[in-house]
């Protein structure tokens, strides 16, 4: 992986299927022959540059598996420049990993933006990478726009006050929140018989800490009882208290927010200590997201319930590349001989809005004409409507989440792993494709 390319490409053209479909290979000669692609380029009034910072190493790497996949897309999409208000400018998208670190995230924001000049700012997934990079561009007064956390962890979570006006000029958010986790989860529960006893596993981070103040209230509203079992630190390698308490307590259902490598070690202690054999329900999120995830814990993975923020049969399309849902996964399957993942969906989105944000402002390069199309963007993306004129807080968008459950693939796949759809209360417009099944 080359987590420093920058590729100077251009134009607001839809591409044709194909054209889309083999991105991956115009990508790598252009790569091969960086000269050619550099020599399309114009000067920096001409040129727009787009940072794009996200996980692709570290423990948070699931998050950004399929990231070269969908840059390519881009890539390919805007070769020929991107038109702008009658004028024509080359696009030029400089990608940077994390390293699932907090610092660097911050650190490498602030490459791009003093070292780099980007116009706009795109960041995904988890608060470890987003407010980092959402907060050095808030200070830099630079356009950013970001996904794949719950908004209230990055509203709230960097500073905002309940009923004050946003403090935020410059950053942007849309995803899920808690009222789409309670909405979801409930849905989801009800589908199996349970003593709705949820034994709730929050971490002591900017997502834990969320959902306890928000999530827990609102499935107590929805009729279920939460036994949680407190805060605990990110890299906790001993469980045994908190699943004595859930066993204890007779909980049914099971609900966490982990890093993968925290739910990883959970779970098979959950397993040896015999908490699994008493649940009927455990809902994932954070971990649960992909496949490579859920595989590395074998046959202990199957009926995990998730949620997903999308889908290979969401019934949408990319704004900016024209392909659908479908041939989007089943490309990438092809491609990188991967099953697909949900991020490949949230980050052909991001893209999508930050496009279509560049292309409705009166000028890419004023950064305040960015930050102005952001605040009133409307556009559908490959996860679904993004609508900043109707966020529950300004600056915000919130955006669907699925019932989902991974179940043992069906014989003759080539993937140890089916990830099904089970509920569709937050979008209807998504199909659901198979019953909830019971954990054990």
């Amino acid at each position: 992986m080359n987590e420093d390319t920058n590729l100077n490409s251009g134009e607001e053209l839809m591409p044709t299927r194909r054209t889309v479909l083999g991105a991956g290979g115009a990508v790598g000669l252009a790569l091969l022959n960086p000269a050619s692609v550099f020599a399309q380029g114009a000067d920096g009034s001409s040129t727009i540059r787009i940072g794009f910072i996200s996980p692709r190493t570290g423990a948070l790497a699931g998050f950004g598996e399929a990231d070269g996949f969908i840059l390519g897309l881009a890539r390919a999409t805007f070769k020929e420049g991107l038109t702008v208000g009658g004028k024509k400018y080359a696009v030029e998208i400089l990608d940077r990993d994390t390293q699932s670190d907090p610092a660097r995230a911050s650190q490498v924001a602030k490459a791009l933006i003093n070292s780099d000049k980007v116009d706009l700012m795109l960041v995904i997934s988890a608060p470890e990478t987003i407010n980092p990079v959402s907060d050095a561009c808030e200070a830099a007064g630079v356009p950013c726009l970001s996904t794949v956390m719950p908004w209230e962890a990055w509203y709230f979570g960097r500073g905002a006050k309940p009923g004050a006006p946003s403090p935020f000029k410059w950053t942007y958010h849309f995803s899920f929140g808690v009222d789409e986790f309670a909405r979801c989860y409930a849905s989801q529960w009800s589908l199996l018989p349970t003593n709705k006893k949820v034994g709730a596993l929050y971490p002591n981070d900017a997502d834990g800490n969320a959902i306890r103040a928000n999530l827990a209230p609102a499935l107590q509203k929805a009729g279920f009882t939460i036994v949680d079992a407190g805060p605990y630190e990110d890299g906790t390698t001993d469980y045994s208290a908190q699943i004595a308490k859930f066993k204890a307590e007779k909980v049914e259902i099971f609900n966490t927010f982990p890093i993968p490598p925290d739910f990883a070690a959970f779970w098979r202690q959950a397993a040896q200590q015999g908490l699994t054999k008493q649940l009927k329900v455990a809902q994932v999120a954070k971990f649960g997201l992909f496949p490579s995830n859920v595989e590395a814990l074998g046959p202990l993975g199957y009926n995990l319930s998730s949620a997903c923020y999308w889908h290979k049969n969401f019934p949408y399309k990319s704004a900016l590349t024209g392909i659908s849902s479908a041939d989007l996964a089943n490309s990438y399957e092809k491609s990188a001989n991967k099953q697909w993942t949900q991020q490949l969906g949230a980050t052909m989105a991001l893209l999508d809005a930050g496009a279509e944000a560049l292309k409705t402002s009166s000028n890419p390069k004023d950064k305040a004409a960015i930050a102005k199309a952001l605040s009133t963007l409307v556009v559908t993306t490959m996860i679904g409507k993004v609508d900043f004129t109707k966020g529950p807080v300004p600056n915000v968008s919130n955006t669907s989440i699925i019932g989902t459950q991974w179940v043992k693939a069906p014989a003759g796949s080539k993937y140890k792993f089916d990830y099904v759809i089970t509920e569709n209360v937050t979008d209807s417009n998504v199909p659901v494709g198979a019953k909830l099944l019971p954990l054990a």
